[in-house]
């Protein structure tokens, strides 16, 4: 179909000048819903052994084993992103600016904070776990995802 030609927009139809507005607002919707992803946002850990947690600090990742579930959860505190640690004696996290405390899952206690820790998407594979750092699930921006976000062990 070949366009009319256009002489300032006479001979444009409403029809036409709408059907194309259209069109580019959901290209641009479902472009910035996009994320490009990389080999680096999927990372690969072997299943814990027994519960605790494991933290890597490089990815800013701590894989729990926690009541036959493992989880992938940011390492930073939901509060201020300060980084959280992990208290074994106790089988909880901790924040140490504001003394927030989360269960092993990611369950807000109490605290300063408002919310869970965040969530990372995570599936299993054979032995190992796998986490997806593209997916970032927050207790209360994404509850339904967040409260799916671990692997039955």
């Amino acid at each position: 179909m070949s366009e009319p030609d256009c002489n300032g927009c006479e001979g444009c139809s409403r029809r036409d000048f709408l059907r194309d507005t259209v069109g580019a607002a959901v290209a641009l919707t479902v472009l910035s819903g996009f994320r490009s992803r990389s080999v680096a946002d999927v990372l690969r850990y072997p299943i814990p052994a027994s519960d605790g947690a494991v933290i890597d600090r490089d990815n800013e990742i701590i894989m729990v084993r926690y009541q036959r579930r493992a989880y992938a959860l940011a390492l930073s505190c939901p509060h201020q992103r300060t980084m959280l640690k992990w208290r074994p004696d106790d089988a909880r996290f901790q924040c140490p600016k504001h003394k927030s405390k989360y269960q092993p899952d990611g369950t807000f206690i109490s605290g300063r904070a408002t919310r869970g820790m965040d969530r990372h998407a995570i599936k299993l594979q054979g032995r190992e776990l796998i986490v997806d750092r593209a997916f970032l699930y927050r207790q209360d921006k994404n509850s339904v995802e967040w409260k799916s976000a671990f692997v039955a062990l």
